[in-house]
């Protein structure tokens, strides 16, 4: 069975009573209380101004997510190949939309439709940081986030390397969140390398499983997993919160989901109780 395997540099985080990576991996190692709250999306100020009032919730929470991670990395955000994954795009722009193509005035913002399109957050993300590193857009619905890492790790395999992640899904108004009940906004980032450096956190090695995906011991958290496709990557971030070596499973495809070992560096946590 085919394996990948990378070092995990760096990681940011936001969603759903979870602002940054410090302040979420302290809740998901059981360190601190977690305390519900929507989520919370800063506006892109490495956008020019002119951009910055043209995006959606998606973009925003892309590039807050992917800028946090490539901080931590210590690496320049522009030298980063990208693999972006959603399982959709921006919902409200979605549903601004078909209200206009409902309506009597069927007239199409331009902003609206190029803002509607899948790659729209690595159009932004280029215009921030000025990148021109290859970078990869896709979509797997529930299983995006897997999809995404996979990707991650090919490059960083093929190619040798570092690739930075972002998984991202924001939700939908009504009537749309009926079909697709997406509660809250969740992004989370992070900085993939072909070998270990100073920053490591840790080096994960992925296979295809039949096993269930994991689940979480907290039910708050356990919920947030479900409600949202980005938050598949809950029991991989919760081990590395832990920092300590595991085995996760997280959710992919109908009968394939995709398992995750994970070990510290330099034996970091093995003692542990």
């Amino acid at each position: 069975m085919i394996r990948l395997s990378a070092y995990i540099e760096s990681i940011g985080l936001l969603g759903p009573g979870l602002n940054g990576w410090a302040e979420a991996r302290e809740v998901l190692a059981g360190r601190a209380p977690y305390v519900a709250a929507r989520t919370v999306i800063p506006a892109p100020a490495s956008l020019p101004p002119a951009e910055r009032r043209r995006t959606g919730a998606g973009v925003k929470l892309a590039l807050a997510v992917g800028l946090e991670a490539a901080a931590a990395s210590g690496r320049a955000a522009a030298t980063l190949a990208t693999v972006f994954a959603a399982s959709g795009g921006d919902g409200q722009n979605c549903h601004v939309i078909c209200e206009t193509l409902a309506s009597e005035e069927r007239e199409l913002s331009p902003t609206r439709f190029h803002n509607s399109v899948h790659n729209a957050p690595a159009g932004y993300w280029s215009i921030a940081t000025r990148a021109m590193a290859p970078s990869n857009v896709l979509c797997a619905y529930d299983g995006s986030f897997a999809a995404g890492l996979l990707e991650s790790l090919c490059q960083v395999a093929v190619d040798g390397v570092p690739t930075l992640l972002l998984c991202f899904d924001t939700d939908y108004p009504a009537p749309m969140r009926d079909v697709r009940p997406i509660p809250d906004a969740f992004g989370v980032a992070m900085v993939l390398a072909p070998e270990p450096g100073v920053r490591t956190l840790a080096r994960i090695e992925a296979q295809l499983s039949g096993a269930p995906a994991s689940v979480l011991a907290a039910a708050q958290l356990e919920q947030m997993r479900v409600d949202n496709p980005a938050a598949r990557a809950l029991p991989l971030l919760d081990a590395l919160a832990r920092q300590r070596p595991a085995s996760v499973v997280l959710d992919y495809l109908q009968d394939v989901q995709l398992q995750i070992d994970v070990t510290m560096p330099n034996g970091a946590g093995e003692s542990a109780p």
